[in-house]
């Protein structure tokens, strides 16, 4: 038998280290968001976010249901306590991704994160968003509403 243990036995609790995983299967065995059906508060706030907001609403992970309203020019999130969207996952990086407001809207950027960031299935170390964009942060499922024009 051998002195590694298998990874549901792993002690992952250090907050210095972050868990690797393969997302190829994961990746395999997603659902393309493309359009998400709202529950009626999801869509009611999504309709009056002001101008130069976005929402993200987990869809997946250990958040599920959660909303995280983009307000500021840049968003932080990741598994370390100050950052703007606290994902409390081992396979977030402690500084994960950033978002960043722009002309049209907001962009994601990885961090150098280990696990990487996910947009759409793609792997992503900067994208602009668009409204039903999925962005992944380790196991963390978020979907991406922006305001719109007529907000």
């Amino acid at each position: 038998m051998s002195d590694q243990q298998s990874p549901e036995f792993r002690d992952y609790s250090q907050q210095d280290s972050t868990a690797q995983f393969d997302v190829g299967e994961v990746q395999r065995q997603q659902e393309f968001v493309g359009e998400q059906r709202l529950t009626s508060a999801d869509q009611a706030m999504v309709d009056a976010l002001r101008p130069g907001t976005a929402l993200l609403i987990a869809m997946r992970g250990p958040n599920a249901g959660a909303r995280f309203l983009l307000d500021d020019a840049e968003v932080s999130t990741g598994r370390h306590p100050d950052s703007d969207i606290f994902l409390d996952d081992v396979t977030v990086s402690r500084r994960h991704a950033l978002f960043r407001r722009g002309e049209r809207g907001y962009a994601v950027q990885d961090v150098g994160s280990l696990n990487g960031t996910y947009v759409n299935g793609e792997v992503t170390d900067h994208r602009e968003l668009q409204t039903g964009d999925e962005v992944q942060v380790g196991k963390f499922r978020l979907v991406y509403y922006g305001a719109s024009a007529a907000s």
